[in-house]
């Protein structure tokens, strides 16, 4: 098997053989690709970390349920109360180191005074995670 000879008799054959030579050139390079990159992989660094025992905190934000009536009444999980006793109640929370959820539930008849003087208040606590609660409308046919 000579792939260049200067004899005449079946020159102009075909090779029915696979030149295996670009392949295994192929696979030499990737081979030094990946013993170049694995290493960069897993870059672990030793460390003795310091030990520690620490409890995990769970503590839940609380959900306050604050709504307003077509009057301007303020129910606070179901209990009336004046603005001044939301706004103090307000304060309370606003101390507190978990804030608490607050969903604002507002009569669509209730005047945007009543709103905004709640919403207000809050601010004035420190209290920032407030969520409207509105009906979502009827699907149309």
């Amino acid at each position: 098997m000579a792939f260049a000879s200067f004899d005449n008799k079946g020159g102009g054959a075909p090779l029915a053989e696979i030149n295996m030579v670009p392949l295994i050139d192929v696979m030499l390079v990737l081979l030094v690709i990946f013993i170049v990159t694995a290493p960069l992989l897993s870059h672990s660094i030793k460390l003795d970390l310091p030990k520690a025992s620490a409890e995990v905190i769970s503590a839940k934000a609380e959900k306050i349920d604050l709504s307003i009536d077509a009057d301007g009444v303020r129910y606070w999980n179901t209990e009336a109360l004046s603005r001044e006793e939301v706004a103090a109640r307000f304060m309370e929370q606003g101390k507190l180191p978990q804030q608490p959820e607050i969903h604002l539930r507002a009569d669509q008849a209730t005047a945007y005074k009543a709103v905004a003087e709640t919403l207000a208040d809050a601010s004035k606590a420190g209290l920032s995670k407030i969520g409207f609660v509105t009906d979502p409308e009827p699907a149309k046919p």
